[in-house]
């Protein structure tokens, strides 16, 4: 592979330490020492030294500094580095340098990427109060939708940098999203000579398209700080998951917030009243050909926005692989489904019955307030009992589309429902498959007729389900389903889990 050319570099030598500072871009203005942590920024061919970086929050992401790859046909390395903390836990940007010299950005959030390049308006970038998240607006004659609107702060930094905000200083980042899948990211930390902020125009990107060399070696990686004590009841806790940013303590069962760092002071939420998942913790399981593991559990409960007396429940499993990230397995009265989050914005006006997402319209199947009553597991976001958004069902068919919306983010989810019996095949557990029958059953033929024992059985199949959703949620997974709760709807529940961030900030 073809790396950006070193005719380019510039090097000087650090004026806190003394150590060659370089850069590679002639975009760049500043850069952070790698020996003393000293903020550099350049001035023609003079370096000044304007304070000191704090250190990096071990990640523990494959990629690193000088790590390369090909996008679009055109080679690229990995030179800088930025930390970003926001109310839901942090995310990264990878500054990257193309070998034609000109500058893209490699996003690393809850197990996505997007990689962007910087862009501009045709007009005036309004102000950040000015994109209402859930609102559409055009930009550069093409619709977007506020996917949110966040107050953000560098958290660290490291290498070569084209920009850098005042590490600590609160800002704002808004992201935006298009029906085909673009990602418009508008920082109002890094303002421009002229005042403007910051524009990067970018796409959801897999890593393994990328072709990346240089990754950190996964057999180097030191992992002694993964494992911790639960400041709760001091039972050890072990992270497995590079991206987590919560986890519960299987004694106690407390959120333990990983945020900043398994070496902090832990802050942690004592949760009662456990609900066993039907798939335990750590299990695999092979769906759609690929290879996943149950890294996370939520219970998550439901009302009616009209109607507070009408509550219904559903859990989510929150799926694992390698290479593809993350995706949720939903199991709600009415079925199965494995949906994952996307990175576009499909079409839908508020008060609007449909959503068009790439070119398929889908129909509005419920809208409720949901929350979430219990977890377990590891996750990449931080994940909190008593988290609540305004949720929007969708279906075409088979296909299931939904909205999750907060004060500060709206979040798409896109997939298909699952037969329980292709989940209880899926990891292993056949000898429980009625376990996993749900309501989404194939109905009896419309063409042949119901004798009396048909109905009788029908009848007192109706009444063991009323007698089961009567049950608390405080159930055995080895005798009955647990996902049930107060009362359930033919609806059921969210078809997409809450991500808690966007892919991009």
């Amino acid at each position: 592979m073809t790396e950006v050319t070193s005719q380019r570099a510039y090097r000087a030598p650090c004026p806190g330490c003394g150590a060659p500072v370089e850069f590679r871009s002639a975009q760049s203005t500043h850069a952070v020492c790698g020996y003393c942590q000293s903020t550099v920024v350049r001035d023609g061919d003079t370096l000044s030294r304007i304070g000191k970086m704090a250190e990096l929050f071990n990640d523990f992401s494959p990629l690193q500094l000088q790590a390369s790859g090909v996008y679009e046909g055109r080679n690229f390395t990995l030179v800088g580095r930025l930390q970003y903390k926001y109310a839901q836990g942090t995310w990264t940007e990878w500054y990257a340098v193309l070998d034609d010299g000109s500058t893209a950005f490699l996003s690393e959030d809850n197990g996505a990427y997007v990689f962007s390049r910087p862009s501009s308006l045709q007009r005036t970038v309004p102000p950040a109060e000015n994109f209402r998240v859930g609102a559409t607006t055009a930009i550069n004659a093409k619709p977007f939708s506020v996917a949110s609107n966040e107050s953000v702060a560098l958290l660290s930094a490291q290498g070569e940098l084209p920009r850098l905000p005042t590490l600590g200083a609160p800002f704002a980042m808004v992201e935006l999203r298009s029906a085909d899948g673009d990602v418009l990211s508008v920082d109002y930390g890094t303002a421009s000579t002229s005042g403007a902020p910051a524009l990067s125009l970018g796409r959801s990107v897999l890593l393994e398209d990328l072709n990346l060399t240089g990754l950190r070696d996964e057999s180097a990686k030191d992992e002694s700080g993964r494992q911790f004590s639960c400041p709760n009841c001091g039972a050890p806790v072990e992270v497995t998951l590079a991206g987590s940013k919560s986890i519960t303590c299987r004694s106690c069962n407390s959120i333990i917030d990983l945020t900043q760092g398994t070496g902090a002071a832990l802050q942690h939420a004592i949760q009662d009243a456990p609900v066993a998942p039907l798939i335990a913790l750590g299990s695999t399981g092979q769906l759609q050909g690929v290879q996943w593991q149950v890294v996370g559990f939520q219970h998550r409960m439901g009302e009616e926005p009209d109607d507070t007396d009408e509550q219904f429940g559903w859990d989510e499993y929150l799926l694992y692989n390698q290479k593809r990230g993350f995706t949720f397995l939903v199991d709600a009265t009415d079925g199965w489904s494995v949906v994952k989050p996307v990175t576009g914005a499909p079409q839908f006006k508020t008060g609007g019955d449909s959503a068009t997402y790439l070119k398929t319209t889908y129909r509005l199947q419920s809208s409720y307030r949901a929350e979430t009553t219990y977890v377990a597991g590891e996750f990449y976001w931080q994940v909190q009992r008593g988290q609540k958004t305004f949720n929007r069902d969708f279906a075409s068919g088979g296909a299931l589309l939904s909205q999750e919306e907060s004060p500060h983010e709206v979040t798409w989810s896109s997939g298909s429902k699952l037969d329980g019996d292709m989940v209880a095949k899926a990891f292993k557990l056949e000898g429980k498959k009625d376990l996993f029958k749900r309501a989404d059953a194939k109905p009896l033929s419309a063409s042949s007729g119901m004798g009396c024992g048909t109905i009788v059985i029908v009848v007192l199949v109706i009444l063991l389900f009323l007698l089961l959703i009567t049950r608390c949620s405080r159930c055995d997974p080895n005798v009955e389903n647990c996902s049930s709760s107060s009362s359930a709807r033919s609806s059921g529940g969210s078809y997409g889990g809450y991500s808690g961030g966007g892919g991009h900030k």
